[in-house]
Protein backbone atom coordinates (compact mmCIF):
# COMPACT_ATOMS: atom_id res chain seq x y z
CA UNK A 1 0.00 0.00 0.00
CA UNK A 2 3.00 2.53 0.99
CA UNK A 3 4.75 1.43 -2.54
CA UNK A 4 1.13 2.72 -4.10
CA UNK A 5 0.95 5.63 -2.25
CA UNK A 6 4.25 6.80 -2.99
CA UNK A 7 4.35 6.20 -6.46
CA UNK A 8 0.93 8.06 -7.23
CA UNK A 9 2.21 11.05 -5.36
CA UNK A 10 5.19 10.86 -7.70
CA UNK A 11 2.93 10.56 -10.79
CA UNK A 12 0.51 13.51 -9.56
CA UNK A 13 3.78 15.64 -8.27
CA UNK A 14 4.66 16.24 -12.01
CA UNK A 15 1.31 16.79 -13.02
CA UNK A 16 1.18 19.57 -10.86
CA UNK A 17 4.27 21.00 -11.90
CA UNK A 18 3.19 20.83 -15.59
CA UNK A 19 0.13 22.53 -14.66
CA UNK A 20 1.96 25.66 -12.95
CA UNK A 21 4.24 25.80 -16.10
CA UNK A 22 1.02 26.17 -18.38
CA UNK A 23 -0.76 28.49 -16.64
CA UNK A 24 2.42 30.92 -16.09
CA UNK A 25 2.55 30.22 -20.06
CA UNK A 26 -1.18 31.24 -20.54
CA UNK A 27 -0.42 34.18 -18.76
CA UNK A 28 2.84 35.17 -20.47
CA UNK A 29 1.28 34.30 -23.43
CA UNK A 30 -1.58 36.85 -22.57
CA UNK A 31 0.18 39.18 -21.22
CA UNK A 32 2.22 39.60 -24.12
CA UNK A 33 -1.28 40.13 -26.41
CA UNK A 34 -2.04 42.89 -24.31
CA UNK A 35 1.66 44.56 -24.89
CA UNK A 36 0.95 43.83 -28.52
CA UNK A 37 -2.52 45.82 -28.50
CA UNK A 38 -0.51 48.64 -27.12
CA UNK A 39 2.16 48.90 -29.20
CA UNK A 40 -0.33 48.94 -32.11
CA UNK A 41 -2.08 51.70 -30.41
CA UNK A 42 -0.14 53.52 -28.28
CA UNK A 43 -2.13 56.62 -27.53
CA UNK A 44 -3.71 53.94 -24.88
CA UNK A 45 -0.94 54.98 -22.70
CA UNK A 46 -1.59 58.70 -22.58
CA UNK A 47 -3.01 57.89 -19.25
CA UNK A 48 0.43 56.73 -18.16
CA UNK A 49 2.78 59.03 -19.75
CA UNK A 50 0.91 62.48 -21.03
CA UNK A 51 -1.62 62.21 -17.93
CA UNK A 52 1.17 62.11 -15.04
CA UNK A 53 3.58 65.04 -16.89
CA UNK A 54 0.54 67.23 -17.57
CA UNK A 55 -0.77 66.84 -13.96
CA UNK A 56 2.71 67.04 -12.09
CA UNK A 57 3.69 70.33 -13.83
CA UNK A 58 0.09 72.09 -13.01
CA UNK A 59 -0.48 71.14 -9.83
CA UNK A 60 3.18 71.94 -8.70
CA UNK A 61 2.89 75.48 -10.22
CA UNK A 62 -0.46 75.98 -9.85
CA UNK A 63 -1.36 74.88 -6.15
CA UNK A 64 2.67 75.42 -5.19
CA UNK A 65 1.95 79.40 -5.18
CA UNK A 66 -0.87 78.93 -2.79
CA UNK A 67 -0.35 76.10 -0.10
CA UNK A 68 1.32 76.24 2.72
CA UNK A 69 3.00 73.55 4.53
CA UNK A 70 2.37 73.03 8.42
CA UNK A 71 6.50 72.75 8.95
CA UNK A 72 7.89 74.19 5.98
CA UNK A 73 9.24 72.69 2.66
CA UNK A 74 8.37 72.96 -0.78
CA UNK A 75 5.33 72.17 -1.93
CA UNK A 76 7.12 69.86 -5.25
CA UNK A 77 8.85 68.04 -2.59
CA UNK A 78 5.53 67.57 -0.97
CA UNK A 79 3.68 67.10 -3.89
CA UNK A 80 5.36 64.05 -5.71
CA UNK A 81 4.03 61.37 -3.72
CA UNK A 82 0.50 62.60 -4.17
CA UNK A 83 1.05 62.69 -7.65
CA UNK A 84 2.02 59.19 -7.81
CA UNK A 85 -1.01 58.63 -6.00
CA UNK A 86 -3.24 60.73 -8.38
CA UNK A 87 -1.94 59.20 -11.37
CA UNK A 88 -1.51 55.37 -10.15
CA UNK A 89 -5.31 55.17 -8.96
CA UNK A 90 -7.08 56.99 -11.48
CA UNK A 91 -5.26 55.29 -14.02
CA UNK A 92 -6.41 51.98 -12.57
CA UNK A 93 -9.54 52.45 -14.48
CA UNK A 94 -7.88 51.05 -17.45
CA UNK A 95 -8.16 47.34 -16.13
CA UNK A 96 -12.12 48.02 -16.23
CA UNK A 97 -11.89 49.69 -19.45
CA UNK A 98 -9.81 46.87 -21.00
CA UNK A 99 -10.94 44.00 -19.51
CA UNK A 100 -14.61 45.25 -20.51
CA UNK A 101 -13.46 45.62 -24.03
CA UNK A 102 -12.36 41.96 -24.13
CA UNK A 103 -16.10 41.20 -22.49
CA UNK A 104 -17.69 42.45 -25.14
CA UNK A 105 -15.84 42.08 -27.88
CA UNK A 106 -16.53 38.89 -28.56
CA UNK A 107 -12.47 37.74 -27.61
CA UNK A 108 -13.53 35.72 -24.33
CA UNK A 109 -15.83 33.27 -26.90
CA UNK A 110 -12.31 32.46 -28.96
CA UNK A 111 -10.39 32.10 -25.68
CA UNK A 112 -13.40 29.39 -24.04
CA UNK A 113 -12.91 27.60 -27.09
CA UNK A 114 -8.88 27.04 -26.11
CA UNK A 115 -7.22 24.55 -23.82
CA UNK A 116 -5.81 27.44 -21.70
CA UNK A 117 -6.40 28.36 -18.01
CA UNK A 118 -9.64 30.45 -17.66
CA UNK A 119 -8.20 33.04 -15.08
CA UNK A 120 -5.27 33.87 -17.11
CA UNK A 121 -7.33 36.34 -18.97
CA UNK A 122 -7.79 38.09 -15.86
CA UNK A 123 -4.11 37.39 -14.10
CA UNK A 124 -2.87 38.70 -17.67
CA UNK A 125 -4.52 42.06 -17.69
CA UNK A 126 -3.15 42.30 -13.99
CA UNK A 127 0.41 42.07 -15.20
CA UNK A 128 -0.22 44.43 -17.87
CA UNK A 129 -1.33 47.35 -15.51
CA UNK A 130 1.10 46.76 -13.43
CA UNK A 131 3.72 47.23 -16.12
CA UNK A 132 1.86 50.39 -17.14
CA UNK A 133 2.08 51.50 -13.40
CA UNK A 134 6.16 51.18 -13.64
CA UNK A 135 5.78 53.39 -16.88
CA UNK A 136 3.46 56.24 -14.79
CA UNK A 137 5.75 56.27 -11.57
CA UNK A 138 8.71 56.46 -14.27
CA UNK A 139 7.16 59.72 -15.66
CA UNK A 140 6.22 61.53 -12.41
CA UNK A 141 9.40 60.70 -11.04
CA UNK A 142 11.36 62.40 -13.74
CA UNK A 143 9.18 64.97 -14.39
CA UNK A 144 9.15 65.50 -10.70
CA UNK A 145 12.98 65.84 -10.71
CA UNK A 146 12.41 68.18 -13.71
CA UNK A 147 10.15 70.47 -11.07
CA UNK A 148 12.73 70.27 -8.40
CA UNK A 149 11.64 67.56 -6.18
CA UNK A 150 14.27 65.64 -4.76
CA UNK A 151 13.73 62.23 -2.63
CA UNK A 152 16.05 62.49 0.78
CA UNK A 153 15.82 58.97 1.82
CA UNK A 154 17.73 56.21 1.21
CA UNK A 155 17.82 54.40 -2.07
CA UNK A 156 16.05 51.42 -0.17
CA UNK A 157 13.42 53.40 1.39
CA UNK A 158 12.70 55.25 -2.10
CA UNK A 159 12.34 52.37 -3.99
CA UNK A 160 10.68 50.53 -0.73
CA UNK A 161 8.43 53.53 -0.99
CA UNK A 162 7.80 53.06 -4.81
CA UNK A 163 7.05 49.64 -4.42
CA UNK A 164 4.09 50.15 -1.84
CA UNK A 165 2.42 52.78 -4.23
CA UNK A 166 3.20 49.87 -7.39
CA UNK A 167 1.62 47.14 -5.08
CA UNK A 168 -1.46 48.91 -4.21
CA UNK A 169 -2.35 49.81 -7.67
CA UNK A 170 -2.23 45.99 -8.51
CA UNK A 171 -4.36 45.35 -5.70
CA UNK A 172 -6.81 48.58 -6.98
CA UNK A 173 -6.72 47.35 -10.60
CA UNK A 174 -8.32 43.65 -9.06
CA UNK A 175 -11.39 46.08 -7.70
CA UNK A 176 -11.26 47.48 -11.34
CA UNK A 177 -11.31 44.00 -12.98
CA UNK A 178 -14.83 43.56 -10.86
CA UNK A 179 -15.94 46.98 -12.29
CA UNK A 180 -15.04 46.07 -16.01
CA UNK A 181 -16.65 42.23 -15.70
CA UNK A 182 -19.65 43.99 -14.21
CA UNK A 183 -19.93 47.12 -16.38
CA UNK A 184 -22.00 46.91 -19.85
CA UNK A 185 -19.43 48.44 -21.78
CA UNK A 186 -15.85 49.80 -21.57
CA UNK A 187 -17.86 53.83 -21.24
CA UNK A 188 -19.96 52.55 -18.82
CA UNK A 189 -17.02 51.38 -16.75
CA UNK A 190 -14.84 54.40 -17.13
CA UNK A 191 -17.24 56.43 -16.35
CA UNK A 192 -18.36 54.73 -12.89
CA UNK A 193 -14.62 54.06 -12.04
CA UNK A 194 -13.51 58.03 -12.74
CA UNK A 195 -17.25 59.09 -10.51
CA UNK A 196 -15.20 56.40 -7.59
CA UNK A 197 -11.72 56.81 -8.06
CA UNK A 198 -11.37 60.33 -8.78
CA UNK A 199 -12.90 61.43 -5.49
CA UNK A 200 -10.99 59.16 -3.39
CA UNK A 201 -7.90 60.15 -4.62
CA UNK A 202 -8.67 64.09 -4.22
CA UNK A 203 -10.37 63.81 -0.65
CA UNK A 204 -6.98 62.61 0.69
CA UNK A 205 -3.26 64.33 1.53
CA UNK A 206 -1.95 63.56 -1.75
CA UNK A 207 -2.77 67.48 -2.83
CA UNK A 208 -2.75 69.53 0.37
CA UNK A 209 -2.70 68.83 4.29
CA UNK A 210 -5.16 67.50 5.92
CA UNK A 211 -5.47 69.61 8.78
CA UNK A 212 -7.25 72.61 6.97
CA UNK A 213 -10.12 70.65 6.44
CA UNK A 214 -13.65 70.31 7.90
CA UNK A 215 -14.03 68.10 10.44
CA UNK A 216 -15.50 65.50 8.87
CA UNK A 217 -14.15 65.91 5.70
CA UNK A 218 -10.62 65.59 7.72
CA UNK A 219 -11.62 62.07 9.19
CA UNK A 220 -12.60 60.53 6.12
CA UNK A 221 -9.33 61.92 4.34
CA UNK A 222 -7.26 60.39 6.78
CA UNK A 223 -8.84 57.51 7.14
CA UNK A 224 -8.91 57.29 2.90
CA UNK A 225 -6.38 54.37 1.68
CA UNK A 226 -5.15 57.00 -0.43
CA UNK A 227 -3.68 59.10 2.14
CA UNK A 228 -2.19 56.74 4.14
CA UNK A 229 0.10 54.77 0.59
CA UNK A 230 0.79 58.75 0.02
CA UNK A 231 1.96 59.27 4.10
CA UNK A 232 4.19 56.11 3.74
CA UNK A 233 5.85 57.02 0.73
CA UNK A 234 7.04 60.53 1.67
CA UNK A 235 8.10 58.98 5.11
CA UNK A 236 10.15 56.86 2.89
CA UNK A 237 11.23 59.53 0.82
CA UNK A 238 11.97 61.35 3.71
CA UNK A 239 9.84 64.86 2.22
CA UNK A 240 7.52 66.82 3.85
CA UNK A 241 4.94 64.89 5.44
CA UNK A 242 2.53 67.10 7.48
CA UNK A 243 0.16 64.06 7.96
CA UNK A 244 2.99 62.61 10.75
CA UNK A 245 1.29 65.16 13.09
CA UNK A 246 -1.90 63.98 12.28
CA UNK A 247 -3.33 61.67 15.38
CA UNK A 248 -5.22 59.21 14.18
CA UNK A 249 -3.65 55.40 13.79
CA UNK A 250 -3.31 55.69 10.29
CA UNK A 251 -1.29 58.42 10.02
CA UNK A 252 0.76 57.09 12.78
CA UNK A 253 0.98 54.06 10.87
CA UNK A 254 0.99 55.11 7.79
CA UNK A 255 3.35 51.80 5.85
CA UNK A 256 1.64 49.26 7.96
CA UNK A 257 -1.82 50.49 7.38
CA UNK A 258 -1.13 50.85 3.69
CA UNK A 259 0.20 47.39 3.87
CA UNK A 260 -2.80 46.38 5.27
CA UNK A 261 -4.79 47.90 3.27
CA UNK A 262 -3.07 46.42 -0.20
CA UNK A 263 -3.00 43.00 1.05
CA UNK A 264 -7.01 43.77 2.20
CA UNK A 265 -7.64 44.85 -1.24
CA UNK A 266 -6.07 41.93 -3.40
CA UNK A 267 -7.41 39.63 -0.85
CA UNK A 268 -10.99 40.72 -1.49
CA UNK A 269 -10.89 41.61 -4.64
CA UNK A 270 -9.08 38.72 -6.80
CA UNK A 271 -11.28 36.19 -5.42
CA UNK A 272 -14.44 38.16 -5.93
CA UNK A 273 -12.69 38.88 -9.92
CA UNK A 274 -12.62 35.38 -10.73
CA UNK A 275 -15.88 34.38 -9.11
CA UNK A 276 -17.65 37.36 -11.72
CA UNK A 277 -15.37 36.22 -14.64
CA UNK A 278 -16.34 32.54 -14.13
CA UNK A 279 -20.17 33.36 -13.54
CA UNK A 280 -20.12 35.50 -16.67
CA UNK A 281 -18.45 33.32 -19.13
CA UNK A 282 -19.72 30.03 -17.61
CA UNK A 283 -22.03 28.16 -20.97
Amino acid sequence: MTVVATRLAQAVAPSRRHRLVRQLSNVAVLTGRNLVHISREPLQLSDVTIQPVLFTALFVYVFGAGVVLPHGGTYASFAIAGMLALNLTTSAMGTAVGLSDDLNGGIIDRFRSLPMWRPAVLVGRSVTDLLTAVICTFFVCVTGLLVGWRPEGSVASTIAGLAIFLFFSYSLSWGCACLGILSKGPESAQGVGLVVLFPLAVVSNALVPTARMPTVLRAVADWNPISAVTAACRQLFANPNPSATVHSWPMQHAIVTSLVWSFGLLAIFAPLAAHLFARRTRG
